[in-house]
């Protein structure tokens, strides 16, 4: 197998697992699934990982980095710290499938493994850390009072987020999401100078 070859059974044993995750859970996401996924047989799955789990990791990682890339795209732009934070809280998502990586919270196979539940953990902390500095350039902006506390804050956003995607979830429809992030906005609004 080329290098070519190589670099794309990998990405496709990846990309499959990814989705599965997603879909079916950890115990749900079974090697032969992923491997008719990934169209890849079992010995080029096991050859680059030495079990699901290692699979299931990569897996895992990948979609944290995606997820906070996707933020950060939102966080990084131009206007205050408010127009930011909206712009993240209101940007395209997949609401009744849920959260890629909060789903993976409700999974006791990935949270009773520390290996797996770390990237999980790491993503969410990369998330609110960079809400935190969005949320303190604001107060030294003014835009915030002096009171806020941008931990919590960031803490809450990410709550709302992840709340809306369970809410949505046990509705059958978007609305319950729309409408927390809709509240979580004219809150952040009413806050800011």
């Amino acid at each position: 197998m080329g290098t070519v070859e190589w670099v794309e059974t990998v990405e496709r044993l990846i990309r499959s697992t990814q989705e599965l995750l997603w879909e079916r859970g950890y115990v749900g996401t079974s090697p032969k699934a992923i491997q008719a996924a990934a169209e890849a047989g079992q010995g080029s799955m096991y050859h680059h990982f030495a079990g699901k789990a290692e699979l299931a990791r990569a897996a895992i990682e990948r979609s944290g980095a995606e997820l906070t890339e996707a933020a950060e795209q939102e966080l990084a732009g131009p206007g205050t710290a408010t127009e930011r934070i909206v712009r993240y809280l209101r940007r395209d998502r997949e609401v009744l499938r849920g959260c890629r990586m909060g789903r993976l919270t409700a999974d006791p196979d990935v949270m009773a493994d520390p290996a797996l539940r770390a990237p999980v953990a790491e993503a969410f902390g990369r998330i609110r850390a960079r809400l935190a500095d969005i949320i303190a350039e604001g107060k030294r902006d003014g835009e915030f009072p002096a009171g806020l506390d941008p931990v919590a804050t960031a803490a809450a956003v990410a709550a709302v987020l992840q709340g809306g995607y369970v809410l949505a979830r046990a509705a059958g429809e978007d609305d319950p999401f729309e409408l927390a992030v809709q509240g979580l906005v004219h809150l952040l609004e009413g806050v800011s100078a």
